[in-house]
């Protein structure tokens, strides 16, 4: 199996590599492995939904800072 770097996933679904990594630690990406500090991401994965959008597809926004 062939496998992609966190940096070579962002640049082929278009979203930064941090956002990668947090798919990563939530167990999101199937078949994503962690070598040391790295994750290694199947090249066939597919791209996990956006749990941040509603059924409009506009983000939805928490004013957690309004007491």
């Amino acid at each position: 199996m062939e496998y992609l770097t966190v940096k070579e996933t962002a640049q082929k679904w278009g979203i930064s590599g941090r956002r990668i990594n947090t798919l990563c630690n939530e167990g999101r990406i199937a078949g994503a492995e962690k070598k040391g500090l790295m994750w290694l991401i199947p090249k066939d994965a597919e791209k996990p939904a956006d749990l941040r959008y509603g059924k409009n597809k506009r983000l939805r926004r928490t004013n957690k800072w309004r007491i």
